[in-house]
């Protein structure tokens, strides 16, 4: 059967149709049935746009959501047929500030357990926004995972192609956008749910063949993909595409080969040669993680499983035409279970899956709760449905080790499957020092023609701060890819960094010319004549950036330094207020505009940004340095020197603030104890702050 089907995966091929899918509604004209059970199942109703009958939240009464964590308050509205999302803050006299509004185009999720909503740029982009409809407890709104915190994405996080392969049909990709490293970009119309070439492959031939007289069944048959006649492992291989994630903290869990397109796996092929699975080392307390997306991964670990010789899968007992709910369901997986466990005393409970296989909150999105695949003896312990609070995993608590092949179990010897298993080392960081040492070994031994492998040491060595040594592998891979814009841009930003400006702005110069839409290439252009010291080409780069995506707050917020570097304090102020009503969590943008209203004598305004900087980031000691000038301008020594005190716990070295801290504290009589400030500050680096604290220690006899 495999062997045959190969010659399918040939033919659609090399017929074109995997990326024009034909539309599968097509396929209700002769499997009406199964067409129409199919549609009330989750996966049908996986993607698509909101509309009246598909609505199951109430936007028009319980629909604001108050988020502690970023003090924001979001509110889901409909307004001439359309859905948005709001979310706004209050300012310290009750007003709303920070509002932003974002029209809901799609929405991500069956609503079985959860529903996101997507919104399209004008670029066809789509961006997830922040808050989330959950089905448990009789729904409620809650924030998407890795949102519950004082700092997060905000209207940005972008739907990668990795979320789309698992969440819809085909899309249609613009050309160039489908290479590795590419801005996942989506051409309209977008298919709605995952149809039904996600499990039987293209259905063009199919249909073909059905309308033409003298169409044998059996060639019928060969041209479609029926997962039943495949043998065990390419038949669950259908279900485990999607269904297989081994974590979805950073790891990696997988990496699709560079030579494939995003959506180019076609069922009835090996998995492995479209991506490839990877996992914790054993031993390291991760082995009982129970997560949202591992369904196949959990129930691979069951003694059901193992000792079934590939016979028990997911379609043992799943028909993914037709999911049974409720009392039919308990009658069904009890069935299934009784083929082979026909013997035991506790079968009259009639409900195996309740202890057997119960449902657990997931750790990742802790508001969803779902059937743990893991087939298990007996039911473990405690509350599985307590609630959790949301995990953020830092560079202190991320997973720091090997990074093990998973899925295939196995690979054999070749170059290109070495080089997979080294990068995953790399990749997220999670075996860095050691994957540096053994990505670098195996491109030396092998010289591959890839671009894509010499990026991925380069950023390797880039996030281990190796800059010198970054710089020659990024050259090496835009010269093997002249196109591939992203290495293009990483080059420029590393020889900014390495303090090459001229460099940077003529790489970048190459970047954008091959990318002029490229919004992130633009504002790196602008960083570079920045630091190069040319202010009017920086300011139109970054212009530039913010023309082509004007949610890109990095790039405003350096546009108001700029502006407020050259006197222009109107349009810094407004640059500052932009990238905070962006991304209000963005604390440079609030030290910034802090210093800004500092300057101008809103002290009271100032130690309001101020603040919010220091509670999203505490340990900023350049912007305690600069409250502490703000609340000195304005006569509040004791704060300032509260301020001073602890940018100097956070950095002994900031000379600036020993010298300031010591001026404070002559101002109060306490010469003696500045003299010790003004001797660190003697070693600073800047002439300035070195020569005037010399000058102090002269005055003061030391």
């Amino acid at each position: 059967m495999a062997v045959r089907f190969c010659c399918v995966v040939a033919l659609v091929l090399a017929s074109g149709l995997v990326r024009a899918q034909s539309d599968s509604k097509a396929c209700a004209g002769c499997h009406k049935a199964i067409w129409e059970a199919y549609q009330r199942t989750g996966m049908a109703r996986s993607f698509y746009r909101p509309t009246p009958n598909n609505t199951v939240e109430d936007y028009t009464k319980k629909n604001t959501f108050y988020h502690k964590a970023s003090d924001s308050y979001f509110t889901m509205l409909e307004r001439g047929g359309r859905y948005y999302q709001r979310r706004y803050q209050l300012d310290s006299d009750g007003r709303q500030t920070n509002v932003m509004e974002k029209r809901i185009d799609f929405i991500m999720g069956s609503g079985n357990h959860s529903r996101a909503y997507l919104h399209r740029t004008e670029r066809n982009t789509l961006v997830e926004l922040p808050l989330a409809w959950y089905a448990e407890k009789g729904g409620y709104w809650g924030m998407n995972p890795g949102y519950d915190r004082a700092n997060h994405e905000g209207f940005r996080r972008p739907i990668t192609y990795d979320c789309m392969f698992c969440h819809n049909a085909y899309p249609q990709i613009p050309a160039g956008h489908e290479k590795p490293f590419s801005e996942p970009v989506y051409a309209q119309p977008l298919p709605e749910g995952i149809d039904c070439a996600r499990c039987h492959g293209s259905g063009g031939e199919h249909m073909r063949l059905a309308k033409t007289a003298g169409t044998t069944a059996e060639q019928l048959r060969r041209a479609i993909v029926n997962p039943a006649r495949l043998n065990g492992d390419r038949q669950m291989e259908v279900c485990m595409q999607c269904h297989l994630e081994s974590t979805s903290f950073p790891l990696p869990n997988a990496i699709q080969r560079y030579e494939r397109g995003p959506f180019s796996y076609q069922p009835g092929e090996e998995l492995g040669a479209f991506i490839l699975n990877f996992d914790h080392a054993a031993g390291q307390g991760r082995g009982k993680k129970f997560e949202i997306v591992n369904a196949a991964y959990r129930l691979r670990r069951s003694a059901c499983f193992l000792k079934s010789n590939g016979k028990l899968g997911c379609s043992t007992c799943h028909n993914p035409h037709d999911i049974p709910r409720g009392l039919a369901a308990v009658k069904h997986y009890d069935a299934v279970c009784q083929q082979c466990h026909q013997k035991g005393l506790h079968f009259s409970s009639g409900d195996c899956i309740s202890c057997h296989m119960p449902k657990r909150r997931t750790e990742d999105v802790v508001h969803v709760v779902v059937t743990d695949h893991y087939i298990q003896r007996r039911k473990p312990s405690g509350d599985l449905l307590a609630d959790l609070e949301e995990r953020h995993e830092t560079d202190a608590t991320a997973y720091r080790g090997e990074v093990v092949l998973y899925y295939p179990k196995t690979l054999p010897r070749t170059p290109e499957n070495d080089l997979y298993v080294a990068l995953a080392q790399v990749i997220q960081k999670s075996n860095l020092m050691a994957g540096i040492e053994q990505l670098t070994a195996v491109i030396t031994r092998y010289r591959p023609e890839r671009a894509e492998y010499y990026f991925g040491l380069a950023e390797a060595l880039r996030e281990n701060g190796q800059l010198e040594k970054a710089l020659p592998r990024y050259e090496e891979a835009v010269r093997r890819d002249p196109n591939f814009v992203v290495a293009w841009q990483k080059l420029g930003m590393t020889q900014r960094r390495a303090g090459n400006a001229g460099e940077a702005v003529e790489v970048l110069k190459r970047a954008v010319g091959r990318a002029p839409d490229n919004a992130t290439t633009w504002h790196e252009l602008g960083l570079s004549y920045r630091a190069q010291g040319n202010t009017l080409e920086a300011i139109a780069a970054l212009e530039k950036a913010v023309k082509l995506d004007p949610d890109l707050a990095e790039a405003w917020n350096n546009l108001g330094i700029l502006w407020f570097a050259g006197g222009e304090v109107a349009r810094a102020d407004a640059a500052f207020r932009e990238a905070i009503r962006i991304q209000p969590d963005y604390a440079d943008a609030h030290g910034n505009l802090g210093n800004l209203l500092a300057a101008g004598g809103d002290f009271k305004a100032a130690g309001e940004h101020f603040e919010i900087a220091l509670r999203l980031r505490p340990d900023d000691a350049a912007t305690r340095y600069n409250y502490a000038m703000a609340l000195g301008r304005a006569g509040r020594i004791d704060e300032a020197q509260r301020q001073l005190e602890e940018a100097l716990r956070i950095d002994a070295n900031l000379g600036d603030a020993h010298l300031l801290l010591a001026k404070l504290l002559m101002a109060k009589g306490q010469a003696v104890a500045a003299v010790p400030h003004l001797q660190k500050a003697t070693g600073d680096a800047d002439a300035g702050v070195r020569d005037e604290a010399r000058e102090m220690l002269r005055r003061l006899g030391k």
